[in-house]
């Protein structure tokens, strides 16, 4: 099968596979159906690819999606169950944005049809790459990490109270690793000094409960970010005078560093 434009894979050989499923500034045609570009376009993980763009130098594969979560979000659950039962969320094609203000002009929200429409076309195929690469490096290793890459805005009231952590790592609650590995990446976060919490707001989403299952030797992460570590993020509301702020490596260097550090130690764990 070939293979879609918008879907980028990066083949590695070594037992780490990263995943980046937010970057997509892709609107599949539908700009005209949102209230503007601008807003469809502003939850997006910004400058992710650009912050992690050293894993490949690790022999890492990277697999990426370039259409936007505001299309389809490729880390929720299919069937459309939350996967944070009682909290604030998106959907699986989201109407709102994290502010919860409506991402659609009134009549042209998605209906059921063209739900199942952009899960065939985007949904399940990214998940097909995910699924291959899984089974592609599993056959090199006897353990592999899949490590999803995340960020968002600091301060969202409708997702979060204060002020989220710089470093948030998610395993399911333990469930999606080996509590050896996630103490270790635990490790790295608090000796930074900077706000960190394990399996806090964010404890994995689709991504790393589906393909996490450390009694196949597949262990998955996934790692949340708050934008104001490795970018100018403006305090308070954001527009599109000041947002996305452009990508400064010198700022960004510091949490690069602890990036660098992290995915090179789930990599000596997977071949320990």
């Amino acid at each position: 099968m070939t293979q879609p434009a918008w879907l980028e894979i990066q083949r590695g050989e070594a037992p780490l596979l990263v995943s980046i499923p937010h970057t997509g500034l892709e609107l599949a045609g539908l700009d005209d159906h949102f209230v503007s570009p601008w807003l469809a376009r502003r939850d997006a993980d910004w400058w992710i690819e650009k912050l992690y763009d050293f894993a490949t130098d690790l022999g890492a594969t990277v697999v990426r999606t370039s259409i936007s979560r505001s299309v389809i979000d490729v880390n929720r659950d299919p069937s459309g169950v939350s996967l944070y039962p009682g909290q604030a969320t998106t959907e699986l094609c989201p109407t709102t944005t994290f502010d919860g203000e409506p991402l659609y002009k009134s009549g042209q929200e998605p209906n059921a049809d063209d739900v199942a429409g952009r899960r065939k076309n985007y949904f399940e195929p990214y998940h097909a790459a995910l699924e291959a690469e899984i089974a592609r490096l599993r056959g090199r290793h006897a353990k592999i990490v899949l490590y999803d890459c995340h960020s968002i805005r600091s301060v969202i009231p409708r997702l979060f109270e204060g002020k989220l952590p710089l470093f948030n790592l998610g395993t399911n609650s333990g469930k999606s690793t080996d509590p050896v590995l996630e103490k270790q990446v635990a490790d790295i976060m608090a000796a930074t000094g900077r706000p960190s919490v394990v399996n806090g707001r964010f404890k994995g989403g689709w991504i790393t409960r589906h393909h996490g299952k450390p009694e196949d030797g597949v262990h998955a992460l996934q790692m949340e970010l708050s934008c104001r570590g490795y970018m100018l993020e403006p305090e308070g509301k954001v527009d599109p005078a000041n947002w996305p702020s452009r990508y400064d490596p010198d700022f960004a260097a510091p949490m690069r560093e602890t990036l660098t550090a992290i995915l090179t130690t789930a990599l000596n764990w997977a071949k320990a």
